[in-house]
């Protein structure tokens, strides 16, 4: 039983799609989390199935295009929305203020910037994928180490606020990074050794939002989905440069 609510915690957190009545708790996300990896590499599967079984018809740009705006539907846009606010965060003059920042809905100039090159990035790296060999198979890889990179925070990292927030079922938890050995197994299980530029290209993005995360005496739940989104764009990059 503790098994399967991790696995359907791991699914919830990550998308959109629906795992019936069960009641879920921050436990079951706990235990869940090392499985990140594979639910991003299911969403890699159905985002690269769409990107190719469009490309035949409508061109790699467009592809990607809708590609990514499926991806965005599948996942409810939630690492989208914690990289805008961590982009706002990064322009408040002090850790606190930060933290209020970040807590807020409204997105700023920052976050709008930050969503603008992101999704450009993103769209322009899967249409360049479109045109290599294995496509399906990179996405596969890119979603996986991209899913992973939150729980390498989540390693190294405490928990940044007082109060209670849905990042604190990560933070802090050495043992995440089993996780990550996971997404990097799984891109190099698809691609072999292009896999590991790959993992190394995610491994940039977890460097600079660690920067962010010291700034902030932790992670919050928001920095964990940025680690997400920007994990799985420069991941992206990265499989777009070596194919």
């Amino acid at each position: 039983m503790r098994a399967g609510r991790a696995v359907l915690a791991a699914v919830a957190f990550l998308t959109r799609v629906p795992v019936g009545r069960v009641e879920l708790g921050r436990d079951d996300v706990a235990r869940g989390s090392v499985l990140f990896p594979l639910v991003g590499a299911g969403i890699g599967l159905v985002v690269g199935l769409v990107a190719a079984g469009s490309d035949s018809r409508l061109g790699p740009l467009l592809a990607a295009a809708l590609a990514v705006a499926f991806e965005a539907l599948l996942t409810g846009a939630i690492h989208l929305d914690g990289l805008a606010d961590t982009a706002d965060g990064l322009g408040a003059g002090t850790r606190e203020r930060a933290l209020a920042v970040m807590r807020e809905g409204a997105i700023g100039a920052f976050g709008a910037t930050a969503l603008g090159v992101d999704l450009l990035v993103k769209t322009a790296a899967l249409a360049a994928i479109l045109s290599g060999p294995a496509p399906v198979l990179a996405l596969v890889a890119a979603f996986a180490v991209g899913r992973a990179a939150p729980l390498a925070l989540a390693a190294a990292f405490p928990y940044a606020r007082e109060e209670d927030g849905i990042g604190r079922a990560l933070a802090g938890r050495p043992w995440a990074a089993v996780g990550v050995a996971l997404g990097i197994v799984v891109a190099v299980g698809a691609l072999g050794m292009r896999g590991l530029w790959i993992a190394g290209a995610a491994a940039v993005a977890v460097a600079a939002l660690a920067l962010v995360a010291r700034r902030l005496g932790g992670v919050t739940g928001d920095v964990l989905g940025a680690a997400a989104e920007l994990g799985t764009t420069f991941a992206l990059v990265g499989a777009a440069g070596t194919r």
